[in-house]
């Protein structure tokens, strides 16, 4: 599986890519809110023993960057095991949205991804959100094929 780069040749706003997982949208959903596998192949998260519920704030702490403390607040907006949505909030500096939604398909799940917010002068942000993007969705595959 590689990620589908569905950002548009002209988009300097927004980055998008689509995952076609070979894995149940429950196994999924257990990547992107079980903070002990969301740090595998995301961000490490600063609680480990949370558990993200609808409306559930957390943190992914990294290593800080120039213009980045290497913090993302983040918020858990659903649930729904064959439809699901994580919110990762807003990195302060740069002010940009992170939109994950899972749902089913007949061979797996869709992972559908939408970073938004890039100025027009963020033009290295976005071309590091799209290559962090590839990487950690190669991570994110890694992950399903070594987990139940």
């Amino acid at each position: 599986m590689n990620p589908i780069d569905k950002t548009a040749p002209s988009q300097t706003e927004a980055i998008s890519f689509e995952f076609d997982l070979h894995h149940s949208p429950e196994k999924v959903w257990r990547a992107l809110t079980t903070p002990e596998l969301l740090s595998e192949w995301l961000l490490p998260v600063v609680e480990h023993k949370l558990k993200l519920e609808p409306g559930t704030a957390f943190t992914f702490k990294t290593q800080p960057y120039p213009g980045w403390d290497g913090t993302v607040n983040c918020r858990s907006s659903s649930s729904k095991r064959k439809e699901a949505q994580l919110h990762v909030g807003r990195r302060r500096h740069v002010g940009h949205r992170r939109d994950l939604h899972a749902h089913a398909t007949a061979s797996g799940t869709r992972l559908s991804l939408v970073q938004s917010g890039f100025k027009p002068n963020q033009k290295q942000n976005f071309g590091g959100a799209r290559y962090g993007w590839k990487l950690m969705g190669g991570k994110l595959v890694d992950l399903l094929a070594r987990i139940p």
